[in-house]
């Protein structure tokens, strides 16, 4: 609202990246499962996409190397356990 009670107008909107070709799995909205390759310094770790490997922040989840993990924009956000492929 402004000071003499009118409601402002909206921000305009801001368009949404588009993902083309060889883009990170996880740039969709939807949290992708992932297996946890490697662990890197500054809580970082590279993983299995099934497609390739990407390096993603586990800064907000204890993963461990073999653990299978939700990523969601290049974030961790669960673990779901140790190496559910066999």
């Amino acid at each position: 609202m402004t000071t003499e009670g009118r409601p402002q107008p909206a921000a305009p909107a801001v368009p949404a990246p588009e993902c083309h070709d060889e883009v990170c799995i996880t740039c969709s909205d939807q949290a992708v499962a992932v297996t946890v390759v490697r662990l890197l310094d500054d809580d970082l770790a590279i993983v299995d996409t099934g497609a390739g490997r990407e390096e993603v922040s586990v800064a907000l989840v204890a993963a461990g190397i073999g653990d299978t993990i939700l990523v969601h924009a290049g974030e961790a956000i669960a673990v779901l356990g140790g190496d559910l492929g066999g």
